[in-house]
């Protein structure tokens, strides 16, 4: 299992992703999920992957090796694509690709073809967008009105972005959300875990302003999962008790 994450605000392009995979108990590993393509002041992507680790390695090989479309015989990357909804065709084409190879073998091992990506950035010149691909290769993209998108185990991480996300916030309170989400995340799944990988992105910049790894005993981290938990606490306390029952 995983968690991952992208806020698309208007000042620019927040994404997190743990690094945990698992096999079972006996079989825990790291792995980076979070993955970055750049060419400097013109483009900027990136790829958070979810599921089975050796079909979503298989993908990001592909789209980092490119591929010969057989239509035009032209060599196809992300770095090459003409446009964001381009470049989210292209990973749509090769997971559907890599399904129609591999997907007899994996079910014969009786392994569910399980991938999804979240894809964000920019292309000097056109907006900044963000979005979500399912395991069919089709895709939803990031609005105004919901300014984010997550995969993976996402059910204790979406209360934190439901309440506090808004397209007009800050970027980095935006950041500072999406590390409250991945550590309410972390508390109440133990297949979420450490490392996290962070991307930000600033809008019609194309280069990364930050790109970090939060490591276990981090101190902002261990700093603001503890504030979070004492915050909750004296809010609890704050409110008055329910008025029902016994008079």
């Amino acid at each position: 299992m995983t968690y991952c994450g992208g806020i698309l605000v208007r000042e620019g392009l927040v994404m997190f992703a743990d690094t945990r995979t698992n096999a079972g108990v006996d079989n825990v590993s790291t792995f980076r999920k979070l993955h970055v393509f750049s060419d400097p002041n013109k483009r900027i992507m990136a790829i958070a992957s979810s599921g089975n680790l050796s079909i979503t390695q298989s993908v990001l090989s592909i789209l980092t090796e490119g591929y010969t479309n057989p239509d035009t015989g032209e060599h196809e990357t992300l770095m090459n694509a003409p446009t964001m909804f381009q470049a989210a065709q292209r990973v749509g084409h090769v997971i559907r690709n890599v399904h129609a190879t591999e997907g007899k073998a994996l079910e014969a091992a009786d392994v569910t073809f399980d991938v999804s990506f979240l894809f964000g950035g920019q292309i000097m010149g056109e907006r900044m967008r963000l979005f979500m691909i399912y395991p069919a290769g089709n895709f939803i993209e990031c609005t105004t009105d919901t300014p984010y998108l997550q995969i993976g185990e996402h059910k204790y991480g979406k209360p934190v972005l439901d309440r506090a996300i808004i397209y007009d916030m800050d970027l980095y309170d935006a950041l500072k959300v999406g590390l409250v989400s991945i550590d309410s995340t972390m508390r109440s799944n133990l297949s979420v875990g450490m490392p996290i990988d962070l991307l930000v992105v600033r809008r019609d910049i194309c280069e990364a302003e930050l790109v970090y790894r939060i490591e276990p005993g981090e101190p902002y981290f261990t700093d603001l999962r503890e504030r979070w938990s004492a915050a909750l606490r004296a809010a609890h306390i704050g409110i008055p008790r329910p008025p029902y029952g016994r008079v």
